[in-house]
């Protein structure tokens, strides 16, 4: 399940199954040809599409298609990236952030920073494997490493504080 955003104005409720595709809870028919590496043909109501993809930052989820000649771009966010924003760790609040807590409970996989680093917003700080899914966590502002409270194979507790940040002035 996706939270989509289209141009920052509209949001869509998007889930793929190997049944299809629904936005909005309703199921989307369509045929989709793949034209080239980044151009396809979709027939969607009886009525033809052009689709490229224009640019894509699959880092913040972020797409720009050309459909028929008109931009669009395509914001996606994960039920972790909800999660996130529920929990107060989203973007709106980096920088008032002091310390990085884990959002669930789960398994250090990977530690990708070290006490005394200077990180920018969107670094990856480290990887947590919760309900079997890799999920990274990134700095949501620029900072420096205060402290590592973790080290890589650690379990820990939702909410659990795993890295601490030097407070500017």
């Amino acid at each position: 399940m996706y939270q989509a955003s289209v141009n920052a104005s509209t949001t869509h409720e998007v889930t793929a199954s190997d049944s299809g595709v629904k936005v909005d809870g309703k199921q989307i028919s369509w045929d989709l040809t793949r034209i080239s590496d980044r151009h396809y043909h979709i027939i969607h109501e009886s009525k033809s599409y052009n689709l490229e993809l224009v640019n894509e930052d699959r880092a913040s989820k972020t797409f720009v298609f050309k459909l028929n000649g008109a931009n669009y771009v395509v914001a996606l966010r994960d039920k972790f990236d909800l999660l996130l924003d529920k929990l107060g760790l989203s973007g709106g609040a980096a920088g008032k952030v002091n310390s990085v807590k884990a959002p669930m409970p789960g398994l250090i996989i990977e530690l990708r920073v070290v006490e005394g680093q200077t990180v920018r917003a969107g670094d990856p700080l480290l990887i947590l494997e919760a309900m079997k899914m890799e999920n990274i966590i990134k700095a949501l502002s620029d900072s420096v490493v205060k402290s590592v409270k973790i080290e890589k194979g650690d379990s820990v507790e939702k909410n659990q504080v795993l890295i601490e940040f030097l407070i500017s002035p």
